[in-house]
């Protein structure tokens, strides 16, 4: 008469325990789904945020290709005027002319869509900051366009200067001339490397109000900073001795102004 009942209270407590246990694994699959879901949360923002830079960058692109002949005068024959002897253009391909279109195209419409893609890049990491630093976003935008396009300018405004000691090399037994695929991809890769060089105080704000780096970070790092500047200038500028060091020595400067730029992000306490 007493069996009935034990065996009763040992099957109801294996029933608990496996209802305790499926809700655990249920409490367990839904936080594990939702860190799934949260991680192709941000994959799928990431994703329409490249979309609409590309479309944005196509779309500024087409009048860029129409006044492609314009634009290249003024990007690439212009910097040649203090040059002595006087390169000579050339181009040794059939499509060569046609694809520098499409090149210049390309260039000028990443160039004129700067403004909404650093705006794109700064609303997807938005997140990472304080509620009341999120109004900054405007700010930097600004200040990350103008400090691309002013990184740009300066490597134009130099050009004429690096091109003329360049071309002084030659004898007068050598002619300059000068492949025109190889000589735009010259410009193009030297005027963007300023370009995103001069965003190092932009960065470097963002960062020290994130909490990522402080002023002293970087000073401690100094050193280590001189070596790894020269090593970015080797890898985005030509290979020449001269075009890196012309880029190494504004990283250096924009460096120390990076320094400046962390201390006074500090000053106002983060909430």
């Amino acid at each position: 008469m007493n069996r009935q009942p034990l065996k009763v209270q040992w099957q109801m407590t294996i029933n608990t325990l496996d209802n305790e246990n499926d809700n655990f694994a249920d409490t367990d699959n839904k936080s594990i789904s939702s860190k799934e879901m949260s991680i192709i949360a941000h994959f799928e923002e990431l994703r329409w945020t490249l979309i609409r830079c590309v479309c944005i960058v196509i779309l500024c692109a087409i009048p860029c290709g129409i006044f492609w002949e314009r634009i290249f005068e003024f990007f690439a024959v212009l910097p040649l005027r203090l040059s002595d002897p006087a390169p000579r253009i050339i181009y040794t391909a059939p499509v060569a002319t046609v694809m520098l279109s499409f090149r210049i195209a390309l260039t000028g419409g990443m160039i004129l869509a700067s403004p909404f893609i650093f705006w794109q890049i700064w609303s997807f990491a938005a997140p990472g900051l304080y509620k009341k630093e999120r109004v900054l976003i405007l700010s930097i935008v600004l200040a990350s366009t103008f400090c691309f396009l002013s990184g740009f300018a300066f490597c134009y405004f130099m050009l004429p200067l690096l091109l003329r000691f360049l071309t002084g090399f030659a004898t007068v037994q050598i002619d300059p001339f000068f492949m025109i695929d190889e000589y735009v991809n010259f410009l193009i890769k030297m005027c963007l490397a300023f370009g995103v060089a001069f965003e190092m105080p932009v960065i470097a704000f963002m960062l020290s109000r994130m909490g990522v780096i402080d002023h002293h970070f970087l000073i401690r790092y100094f050193r280590y900073s001189v070596v790894v500047i020269f090593i970015v200038a080797a890898i985005l500028t030509p290979p020449d001795v001269l075009s890196q060091v012309l880029l190494a020595l504004p990283l250096l400067s924009l460096y120390d102004l990076s320094i400046l730029v962390a201390f006074l992000a500090k000053l106002r306490p983060t909430e």
